[in-house]
């Protein structure tokens, strides 16, 4: 997988003076309900459903409203396909491309801009994105610095979520560093809650742990050269943030019932395990989709019933900030390109996010957008955090590799932690099956070209 680039280059006074020409004109800057794109059809794919379906469909209401487009819009978990780039490579090969993409991983955006399935972003959708976006979400829109996506809805993948009314008992505050929150884990654990439930049985989070205990321990730079195979798996630094989550997995003050009871837990049963009616645990690690958990599974109150703090920092490096999103592409088969681009460039605007915002169950990376709009204060400051985090994002590393390591159940890196967590013992072997599973993964991506 193409490491993001960390800069892109301002825009030219050539391009500046275009993008204002295009902008002026545009249908984000004429007016509220110009009616531009009456009578014609936007399709959209992405993998949204359910709520979150319903949500996505109230923001192409909004631009229905705006430009008299209709949208019509495809899920593929709907139609019973978990594999986002397969769906639409059907699509492409069954000449049914959408005319817009809303592309949940950065590899596969990376992906399809190499297999020269995507167009380039306008100026104007550039522009748009500069003024109401940190640098680093257009870097990882990128792809050879050509500007592809438009990250419309984010994930804060470093928050740990905790039961005030544990803490209180224990009488503990939330820790600033990682020996610390494994101190405060000890004494929730003998004031009669062991300190984390862990989402094992899903896998996926298994990821986001390691992940956060590496960016924390290693640095971004060695962070951002293992998420693009630049050093192996055997590196030292893996090896040492294994034995870190080893050390909480395998003890069962820091772990409710160790690693063998995770295995069995997945990540709904996790929040529940903390916030139910009988609490198992008092904290639960991963992202801000926690807080819907709580509001719709456990069907809480979020202020009244949890908090969270950041992910802490380990050692002597800084706290970190993972993330991840949807981000919007227009697909070169596209039959309707100028209300594909009007219509990105609408998901860029603060109007755009503020309709799914207030739905719940949404972050937007918009540093414009007014944190009004979220429904509760709790996902008002997880909003913050991550905006605040500005140019030190880091995005998922999983979800920049080859789906065979990154993100298939029961192999490459999913597995193995899996594994490991069932028997931590050795995390020198467990580095070097993680390392020949990425480079099989890698090798298979290049002769293929899906990575």
């Amino acid at each position: 997988m193409r490491k993001p680039h960390k800069a892109l280059s301002r825009l030219s006074a050539a391009a500046v003076a275009l993008v204002l020409t295009a902008t002026a004109c545009s249908s984000l800057n004429q007016g509220s309900g110009d009616q531009e794109f009456s009578g014609q059809t936007l399709t959209v794919a992405g993998t949204w459903d359910g709520g979150e379906g319903k949500a996505f469909r109230k923001v192409l209401d909004g631009f229905t409203a705006k430009t008299g487009a209709k949208v019509k819009f495809e899920s593929s978990r709907a139609t019973g396909v978990d594999d986002f780039a397969a769906f639409i490579r059907d699509k492409i090969k069954s000449k049914k491309a959408p005319d817009v993409a809303m592309v949940p991983q950065v590899g596969v955006l990376q992906q399809f801009a190499q297999k020269g399935w995507l167009e380039p972003l306008p100026p104007s959708v550039e522009l748009e994105a500069a003024r109401n976006f940190a640098l680093v979400w257009q870097n990882y829109g990128s792809y050879r610095r050509v500007f592809y996506g438009l990250y419309f809805k984010a994930s804060h993948k470093s928050t740990v979520w905790y039961n005030p009314k544990a803490f209180d008992k224990a009488e503990v505050l939330p820790p600033t560093d990682y020996d610390e929150m494994l101190r405060v884990g000890k004494k929730l654990s003998a004031a009669g809650y062991p300190a984390f439930s862990v989402a094992g049985k899903d896998a996926w989070p298994l990821t986001d742990w390691f992940e956060n205990i590496y960016l924390a321990q290693a640095g971004p730079t060695n962070y951002a050269k293992l998420a693009t195979n630049e050093i192996g798996w055997t590196d030292p630094t893996v090896v040492k943030a294994l034995k870190t989550l080893g050390k909480l997995t395998n003890d069962q003050d820091l772990t409710a019932g160790g690693g063998t009871e995770a295995l069995r837990t997945d990540l709904a049963e996790s929040v529940e395990a903390v916030f139910g009616k009988k609490p198992k645990a008092a904290m639960v690690y991963e992202g801000d989709f926690v807080a819907g958990l709580i509001a719709g599974e456990a069907k809480k109150d979020v202020d009244k019933v949890a908090n969270f703090f950041p992910f802490p920092k380990v050692d002597d490096g800084e706290a970190p900030v993972l993330s991840g999103g949807d981000a919007a592409v227009a697909m070169k088969d596209s039959k309707n390109k100028d209300l594909a681009m009007s219509f990105i460039e609408y998901l860029a605007s603060p109007k755009a996010a503020s309709i799914w915002a207030k739905e719940g169950g949404f972050l937007s990376p918009n540093i414009n957008l007014d944190l009004d709009a979220y429904p509760n204060e709790t996902t008002r400051k997880v909003a913050k955090s991550l905006v605040d985090a500005g140019e030190a994002v880091q995005f998922d590393m999983s979800d920049q590799a080859p789906g065979p390591f990154g993100g298939t159940p029961g192999q490459g890196e999913w597995q193995l932690l899996q594994d490991f967590v069932r028997d931590p013992s050795n995390p020198e072997a467990t580095a070097r099956k993680l390392d020949a599973a990425a480079a099989k993964a890698y090798l298979d991506a290049s002769a293929t070209g899906t990575g």
